[in-house]
């Protein structure tokens, strides 16, 4: 099986060891470098082509939020997870925004970390949709612009693209969204897929963020979730 390749961004040196120490012994990761800042780490992307960057978001010089941007606009662009000390803050939410595919705390356990890490390289966000409603929430007071420009680019959809958009906005799993809307779970992976390229978006965190953004999110969920 062919290592992820993992680079590690953080201006804390202990802390780069302690990751570099935790995830470096897993046999099916390889870590690959690592930076300081978010300007290092573009640079090491270059270089060491990663599958997965671990990056901090408050950084000195150049932040995380800025070199996830410039890293995501690549077109060989690696998956990012970024580290934080919050739950819910307006950086994760532009972090998210920007495509990153998730967020671990810093002080998660290390096993849970290399789930991360693991899941983000099969193309999994590490969101849970417990933790999705929270930053959709903390982004609450959207404006009326940004409303409007959502509710164009979902009036792309086909009809059954946007019940696949809004059932991912409210955390469905795949399967679970084969179930409530009597499909098979390879049509929705279609279907999510489909909607990435119309919208031109990185990843299920991204549709989740623009359904709400649309409004399309604020009834209750019949699933409970």
């Amino acid at each position: 099986m062919t290592a992820i390749r993992l680079l590690l961004v953080d201006d804390d040196p202990l802390v780069r060891a302690g990751l570099s120490f935790m995830l470096g012994g897993a046999g099916d990761i390889e870590i690959v470098g690592e930076a300081a800042d978010g300007d290092e780490a573009v640079a090491q992307v270059a270089r060491t082509r990663p599958d997965v960057v671990l990056m901090d978001i408050r950084m000195p010089t150049v932040d995380g939020l800025t070199a996830t941007e410039r890293l995501r606009s690549r077109a060989d662009a690696p998956q990012v997870v970024v580290l934080t000390t919050f739950h819910a803050d307006d950086q994760v939410l532009r972090a998210l925004r920007a495509g990153a595919a998730g967020f671990v705390l810093k002080d998660t356990p290390p096993a849970e970390i290399l789930d991360a890490v693991r899941k983000v390289a099969a193309g999994d966000p590490v969101l849970s949709p417990a933790v999705t409603r929270q930053l959709m929430a903390h982004a609450a007071g959207t404006a009326d612009v940004r409303r409007t420009r959502a509710r164009e680019r979902i009036a792309d959809l086909a009809e059954r693209e946007r019940e696949v958009a809004v059932a991912v906005g409210h955390g469905l799993s795949n399967a679970e969204i084969a179930q409530r809307l009597f499909m098979s779970v390879p049509t929705v992976k279609t279907h999510v897929s489909r909607i990435l390229a119309k919208l031109d978006l990185n990843n299920r965190v991204q549709i989740a963020l623009l359904a709400y953004d649309a409004g399309l999110l604020d009834a209750d969920d019949p699933a409970g979730h």
